[in-house]
C-alpha cells in the first residue's frame, strides 16, 4: 500500500512541475507578445488573444462559466 502511495505522490509531484513549466512558458508568451506586440517572431500564435477567447466563452456561458472558471482557478492555486 505504501508503494502505491508513494507512486501516486510521484505523479503528482510530476503533474505539478509540468503545469508550472506551462504556466510559465505562458507566462513568458504574454510578457513577449506584450513587449514585441502581437508578431513575435519565434512566437507562432496569438497568446494573448486566446486567453481572451477563452474568457469570453467562460463568460458567456453565465453561471456555468463562472463555475468553470472558479474550478479552473482552485486547480491552478494547488
Amino acid at each position: 500500500m505504501d508503494k502505491i502511495i508513494e507512486a501516486l505522490n510521484k505523479c503528482a509531484e510530476i503533474f505539478r512541475a509540468v503545469t508550472g513549466a506551462g504556466l510559465a512558458l505562458v507566462a513568458t508568451a504574454v510578457i513577449a507578445q506584450i513587449l514585441f506586440g502581437a508578431t513575435v517572431p519565434f512566437l507562432h500564435l496569438n497568446v494573448v488573444g486566446e486567453i481572451i477567447n477563452i474568457t469570453n466563452q467562460l463568460g458567456g456561458e453565465g453561471l456555468v462559466g463562472l463555475a468553470a472558471a472558479g474550478v479552473l482557478l482552485a486547480l491552478f492555486n494547488k
